[in-house]
């Protein structure tokens, strides 16, 4: 799985998102309260843009009667139909044994672990011979 540096932390501060592509794909990147969570940005319902959708809390009912609204932003609603999924895991709340976005991993890491990477520049040996200094290629 490729690694990609989509902000630094304080772009993106608690209750905000983030659109952006990664290998052709829309993806929006969520801060809920200092966790990051990434998601595919399209409804797998109909293909909306889901997380142009509100963020919502979950209503949870354990008598009839009695609603108790949790959770406050770390549901999307999609801006189409009103189909509901958990940040966190991508689950629908509407059909779940159906439908699913597809949701991404996403952490804060280091400075110092991004910059290090895989990146190593090409090096040319460098000698001194009776005075010259001389370069191999």
């Amino acid at each position: 799985m490729a690694r990609h540096v989509v902000a630094t932390v304080d772009e993106l501060p608690p209750g905000t998102r983030k659109f952006l592509e990664i290998d052709g794909r829309p993806i929006a990147v969520f801060n809920i309260k200092g966790e990051f969570f990434g998601l595919l940005n399209r409804c797998p319902h109909q293909g909306a843009a889901l997380c142009e959708g509100p963020l919502i809390g979950l209503a949870q009912s354990r008598t009839p009667g009695e609603v108790e609204y949790t959770r406050l932003g770390e549901i999307i609603r999609c801006p189409w139909h009103g189909w509901e999924f958990d940040i966190r895991t991508g689950q629908s709340y509407c059909d779940p044994r159906r439908f699913r976005a597809k949701a991404y991993p996403a952490h804060v890491e280091p400075g110092a672990t991004v910059v290090k990477g895989p990146y190593v520049a090409e090096t040319i040996k460098v000698a001194v011979e009776s005075d010259y200094v001389v370069v191999e290629l």
